[in-house]
């Protein structure tokens, strides 16, 4: 096999993880092994090797490049950027870098494991496998297979005039051993036993079967199966055993592989979420073609005491669920953040979310929340579905744990637009500040009365539920009136049993230099001077309007129910009276005494224009 090469170790781990800094002697330098430097050791002589500078800082680390240069080592790998590269072209050695935030044992795995699977056959690193089953059949003289330990065939033996049975012949078919209850007892028994183990012919036509667990330490990697017609060598067990010793080895190495390649697609995932990637070679990268949407997984838990442990754990959760629906699939962990790309059509992305945040929920017993960007046209355009899932994550909570950006778009909204507001102060800036100061001086509303005004459409004088808000707790000056006719300075009072004024509206309100008062009464008692009509719920109110100098201008009644509409002309100088009409559909109201319908009702009118008249009614106008 060919030797890993520093430019086929790049290849493999390059990008983010891995950074080149110099290369001098060139990438075609070999590469064995990655060594752990050991302070209190001396640098053994390993040609080939490279260097993790383990205990050293980067920018310190120039001493060490010539240590590793005279050790015959092609290379050494820092933490950080600010590595010794000077130095490194000075004694012809490779300077390498990994992000500050890696663990060494993570660095040392990324890349013992580069270099261990570098030479990998391209059948997906089962290739030695079958030639090791092939191996294992010629020396016990009956037919062959490895498994995983999830039961999957991952090689088996074609040596021909070997006998099989009818379960050996559908385990390949399917490459998967057929599922049976006999069958889940003796992998019970086979995984319990030190040695190989002869197991019983299961149903009529099966033939029995020698096998023997393959394992790596303590861990269990797979199994391997002879079928024994009874005519299996003497020494079957033996060569069995040195052959479950043989696969462990390949089995370790195509676990590497496996673990090489799913980095891989992670770190081109993180590229093409960073919208660094080239989107041509991405898509083939990651084997997808066409629409995609990226989901964006999180724990909802904040201060979790293991959040680093418990993020890869969701990882391997969300990997799981979507390598079952979508086969193999990129998955990656990036700030605490799981993502992963999910193809179009997006009909069942939402029930699949929810699927895994139902599943990780139970498994780690931590809240999770999912958001689902944009279904976007291309690879190329990933980096802007993934902006769409983080800003879902935002606006979601433990009600809605799951969202489409079409979901909850409108939130999504309003939070971009507080962060560009936020950002640019130039455009907060204009009169509304003077306002507020004019509030704040003066003790007026005149901020919420604009705020109300927008909120209704801009129209205060259509009644309903904004012009109601607009009268709700309006601080009054000293000259307002309240529930007795009694003067309380800045604090109107809300009268018990009183009912809301006229379209929804309550309280008191101002326009202009004068305040608008209205008080609620029982049907036994009077409001303030005048005579109000009293509604269907027993109660009547009475309105009545003061000028700056306390004198009453014209005093209504106005009865409580529904039926009813006022018509007010709102005086907008000292000079001015306010002109209120109230029309019952069969019934006189207040001064006006007129035979209306229900076709005939006026809507209610605030501030109506100098000159305009408020009802069928004209009250005198002011000087504005």
């Amino acid at each position: 096999m060919d030797a890993c090469t520093l430019g086929d170790l790049l290849d493999a781990v390059g990008g983010t993880s891995v950074r080149l800094h110099t290369a001098p002697a060139g990438l075609a330098v070999p590469v064995t092994e990655a060594l752990l430097h050991d302070a209190h050791a001396p640098l053994p002589r390993v040609p080939g090797a490279l260097l993790l500078a383990v205990g050293v800082r980067a920018a310190a680390a120039g001493p060490l490049v010539r240590a590793v240069a005279e050790a015959g080592m092609t290379g050494l790998v820092v933490r950080g950027p600010d590595g010794p590269a000077a130095e490194a072209e000075t004694y012809g050695v490779a300077l390498l870098s990994v992000a500050e935030d890696t663990a060494w044992h993570q660095a040392h795995l990324l890349l013992a494991s580069a270099i261990g699977a570098r030479p990998v056959p391209a059948t997906g690193g089962h290739g030695d496998l079958f030639a090791l089953a092939d191996a294992i059949a010629a020396a016990t003289g009956g037919a062959t297979a490895v498994e995983d330990p999830r039961q999957r065939i991952l090689a088996y033996s074609t040596v021909p005039g070997q006998p099989v049975d009818e379960d050996r012949r559908q385990g390949i078919l399917g490459l998967q051993v057929p599922a049976d209850v006999e069958n889940t007892e003796q992998y019970r028994m086979l995984f319990a036993a030190d040695g190989p183990l002869r197991l019983p012919a299961l149903g009529d036509g099966a033939l029995p079967r020698l096998a023997v667990a393959v394992r790596a330490g303590g861990e269990t990697l797979g199994s391997v199966w002879v079928v024994d017609d009874g005519t299996l060598a003497a020494d079957a067990e033996e060569t069995l055993v040195q052959g479950a010793t043989t696969a462990a080895l390949l089995l370790l190495r195509a676990r590497a592989a496996q673990e090489l390649a799913r980095h891989q697609n992670s770190d081109l995932l993180r590229r093409v979420l960073e919208g660094t990637a080239d989107a041509a070679t991405s898509a083939v990268g990651l084997g997808v073609e066409g629409p995609v949407r990226v989901a964006a997984f999180v724990l909802d838990a904040a201060g979790l005491p293991d959040a680093e442990q418990t993020g890869l754990r969701l990882l391997d959760v969300v990997r799981l669920q979507c390598a079952a629906r979508y086969g193999r699939h990129a998955c990656v962990l990036v700030d605490g953040v799981v993502y992963a790309l999910l193809p179009a059509p997006g009909a069942r992305h939402r029930r699949l979310a929810e699927d895994i945040v139902a599943r990780a929920g139970q498994s780690l017993r931590v809240p999770v929340r999912a958001g689902l960007g944009e279904v976007v046209a291309g690879v190329g355009e990933v980096a802007g579905s993934r902006a769409d899932a983080d800003l879902v994550l935002r606006v979601l909570g433990p009600s809605l744990p799951v969202a489409t950006i079409d979901e909850v778009r409108p939130r999504v909204t309003l939070l971009r637009l507080a962060e560009v507001l936020g950002a640019k102060p130039e455009l907060t800036a204009g009169p509304w500040r003077s306002v507020l100061a004019y509030d704040a001086e003066h003790r007026t509303d005149y901020a919420r009365t604009l705020v109300c005004w927008f909120d209704s459409g801009c129209d205060m004088g259509g009644g309903g539920e904004a012009a109601g808000r607009a009268s709700e707790h309006v601080p009054l000056p000293a000259e307002a009136s309240t529930e007795a006719g009694r003067d309380r300075p800045g604090r109107p009072r809300r009268t018990p049993g009183a009912v809301a004024a006229v379209e929804g509206a309550g309280g008191t309100r101002a326009w202009g230099g004068y305040r608008l008062s209205t008080r609620a009464c029982r049907p036994a008692a009077a409001a303030g001077s005048g005579r109000g009509r009293v509604g269907r719920r027993g109660c009547r109110f009475s309105t009545r309007a003061y000028g700056p100098a306390r004198r009453p201008v014209q005093h209504v009644g106005v009865p409580t129910d529904g039926s009813y509409r006022i018509s007010t002309g709102i005086p907008t100088d000292s000079d001015c009276r306010i002109n209120t009409r109230a029309y019952r559909p069969t019934a006189t109201a207040g001064s006006a005494r007129r035979h209306t319908d229900q076709r005939r009702l006026p809507d209610q009118h605030a501030g109506i224009p100098a000159g305009a008249a408020a009802g069928s009614g004209r009250g005198p106008v002011g000087r504005r």
